[in-house]
Parts: structure tokens; C-alpha cells; sequence
């Protein structure tokens, strides 16, 4: 998705709750991801997964132009459909 629409203004924040800093870096090389990530190194102690309420991993959380939350946990057709809605 983020292919498909980052030339419409979409952007994916990834924030990782991963331990392991080499783990983490090698993870985003291997997968190819593109996008922005962030990370405390600290797993689920991480404040960014506290402050959205992160209950599992993967999370979504739509945030639109105004920086107002708009949509959380989506996946699939359902993220899609979100997405293009506030494009």
C-alpha cells in the first residue's frame, strides 16, 4: 500500500518494538521497507506503544493532515478503503 499511495501523501511511521537493535536494522533490509522507522530499542517498554495503546503487533493507527487519529487496528481491504478515504 505504501507504493501504491505514498505519491498521493501517504507515509507509514514504522515504530518497533524490537530489543535488538541489529535485528531490527537487518529485518527492515531484508523485508526492502522503504518507509521511516523509529525505535527506543526497548521492546514493549517503548513509550510510542504505550502512548496508542499498542495491544499487539503489526497496529495500525490512520492519522490524517490535522494529526487527528481517524482509525486504529486496520488490516486488509479495511486499511485500503481507510487509507483512500483520507487521500
Amino acid at each position: 500500500m505504501y507504493a501504491e499511495y505514498h505519491d498521493k501523501g501517504f507515509e507509514i511511521l514504522g515504530v518497533s518494538l524490537d530489543s535488538d537493535k541489529a535485528s531490527w536494522l537487518k529485518a527492515i533490509e531484508d523485508d526492502k521497507l522503504s518507509w521511516n522507522h523509529i525505535s527506543e530499542v526497548k521492546g514493549w517498554e517503548c513509550e510510542g506503544s504505550k502512548l496508542y495503546g499498542v495491544p499487539a503487533i503489526p497496529h495500525t493507527v490512520l492519522i490524517n493532515r490535522e494529526g487527528i487519529i481517524t482509525a486504529k487496528k486496520l488490516h486488509g481491504e479495511e486499511l485500503r478503503e481507510a487509507i483512500e478515504s483520507l487521500l
